[in-house]
Formats: structure tokens, sequence, C-alpha cells
């Protein structure tokens, strides 16, 4: 098989057995809204800088519960019998095209119940989508890489938030930047600067995730 037929055949894996559980996707959802009603219970009422960053928290934890379990299947015997049929580029890209969509998922729902329930004025729809399209692939690509170095740790929560933080930090900033200019309603060429280092670190991210993980899968 070819790479894109290898790639294809793992997402089609990876989305039948979420399908035939749905745990993951559940109970990640329910994270979400049960946080979001705590969220508006507790302030009511809020600026619209905090209500953007708030928001991005929100998404941020949601992540983390939704990706660090990534290669937590992909163990032993499994791991083993992947390694003999499909190369270890295939399994990373994959991976990261599941939890892309995962997080698109995940992040368009967050945002309906949390506009729907701590509703605050949008300036510029455009901007603020892209920013979240944006932010689900980031948060994706990153997660995916570092759960697949923790995966060697033994799927160690500790190694997983010491390896993401350097990244996720900067990059909770620029995305939370670029969708503030989304809600106050700037323009495209003011925020072209935060869309092209958003660009940058996926672009980074999975190239170095194509290097390093078949010396990680291998071992």
């Amino acid at each position: 098989m070819n790479l894109f037929t290898q790639v294809k055949t793992l997402i089609y894996k990876d989305v039948l057995l979420e399908w035939r559980s749905k745990y993951a996707i559940n109970s990640i959802l329910l994270y979400v809204v049960s946080t979001v009603f705590v969220c508006y219970q507790s302030f009511k009422s809020v600026d619209s800088p905090i209500w953007n960053t708030l928001f991005w928290i929100i998404l941020l934890f949601a992540a983390i519960n939704a990706l660090s379990r990534s290669f937590l299947q992909e163990t032993g015997s499994r791991q083993l019998y992947y390694f003999s049929i499909v190369s270890p580029q295939a399994i990373i890209l994959a991976k990261i095209c599941y939890n892309s969509f995962i997080m698109l998922l995940l992040s368009s729902t967050a945002f309906l119940v949390y506009n729907l329930i701590f509703s605050n004025e949008v300036g510029h729809w455009g901007i603020y989508m892209l920013s979240i399209l944006l932010g689900s692939i980031s948060f994706a690509t990153v997660f995916t890489m570092v759960a697949g170095i923790s995966a060697k740790a033994g799927n160690n929560s500790t190694i997983m938030a010491i390896l993401s933080f350097p990244v996720i930090i900067p990059l909770l900033i620029v995305l939370i930047n670029l969708s503030q200019q989304g809600v106050i309603g700037g323009n495209f060429e003011a925020s072209w600067k935060d869309i092209s280092v958003l660009l940058a670190i996926n672009v980074v991210t999975i190239a170095i995730s194509l290097l390093l993980f078949p010396y990680l899968w291998r071992d």
C-alpha cells in the first residue's frame, strides 16, 4: 500500500473504534458543556477580552483530555503488528488527521454551546472562525506529536505536560490575539502576522513529527 492508502485505512480504523465505544468523545463533550455552564454561573457577564481568553482556556483543557491518550492503543503486540504492515509516517499522519477532525468537532461544539450560554458580540466572524480552525489543527498537531513521545514513557502525563508547555503557551497567546481581532471586528491585514505564525507552527510540527516519529516507533 502507498502512504495515502495507509493513512486512509488507519483513519478509518480510528473512526470505527471511536464509533463503537463513543466513550472518549462523549466524555469530552460532557466536560465542555459542564465547564461552560459553570463559567456562566460563576461570571454571568464578562468583558470581550476575558470572554475570548476563557473560551481558549476551556478548549485547551478539552484538547489535553481528548488527545493525551492518542497512542494508548498502539502498545505492545499491536504496535509490533502495525510496524510490520504500515510505515511510521502513515501512523503519525493518520493520528494528526484524525485528531484534527476530533478537535474541529469538539471546538465547533464548544463554541456553539459557549456562545449560546455565554453570548458575546463577534465583530468579524471570518477571522474568529479561522482562528478556531487553525487553533483546532494546531492543538491536534502539537498534542499528537507530544503524545507519541510520551507513549514511549508509558503514557506519562508529567512528560506530556513538560514537553508541550514550551509550545502551547506561545501558541495560545497567538490564538488569543488572532481571535481577539475577530471579536473587535479587525481585518485580515492586521491578522496576517498571527495567521502566518500559526501556519508555520503547524508546518514545523508536522515536519518534526515525520522526522522524529519513525525513530520513536522503531524502539
